[in-house]
C-alpha cells in the first residue's frame, strides 16, 4: 500500500482566474489534493475518508487560468486509521497568449508549482 500513487489532469479554467495575470488562487490546488487524496484512499480503503489537515504546504511558483496541471497523491505512511500522502502539483501546459488567442505550449520540464504533505483518516 504504501508507494501507491494517483495521478489527475485538469485544465484551468479563465473562471477560476481570481488575481491579476490571470492569476489562480492557492486554494484551487488543495482542493485538487483534496479530490486526489479521496481516490487513494478508495482505492487502499475502500473508504473515501475524511481529510485532517496540512502538515506542510509550500507554493512554488503560479498557477494560472489556461494552465493544464497534473496533481499527484502518494501514500507515504499508513497507521491504524490515518494515512499520510504526499502531494504535488505541476503546471504541464502553460497558456502562451504572445504567440496567439488560444495559443499554449507543452512544459518540458514541468513546473512545480504547489507541494504538501497532509493526513487522511479511514473509518
Amino acid at each position: 500500500m504504501i508507494g501507491t500513487t494517483v495521478v489527475h489532469r485538469r485544465y484551468v479554467p479563465y473562471a477560476h482566474a481570481h488575481y491579476g495575470g490571470n492569476l489562480v488562487d492557492g486554494a484551487y490546488a488543495l482542493a485538487l489534493f483534496g479530490d486526489a487524496a479521496t481516490e487513494l484512499c478508495i482505492r487502499t480503503d475502500g473508504d473515501e475518508g475524511l481529510f485532517a489537515g496540512y502538515a506542510t504546504v509550500a507554493f512554488h511558483a503560479p498557477v494560472r487560468a489556461g494552465d493544464v496541471v497534473e496533481v499527484t497523491a502518494v501514500l507515504t505512511g499508513r497507521g491504524n486509521r490515518s494515512r499520510t500522502v504526499g502531494f504535488t502539483c505541476h503546471v504541464t501546459c502553460r497558456a502562451d497568449p504572445g504567440r496567439g488567442a488560444s495559443a499554449a505550449s507543452v512544459l518540458d520540464p514541468p513546473l512545480l508549482a504547489v507541494s504538501a504533505t497532509g493526513t487522511v483518516v479511514v473509518p
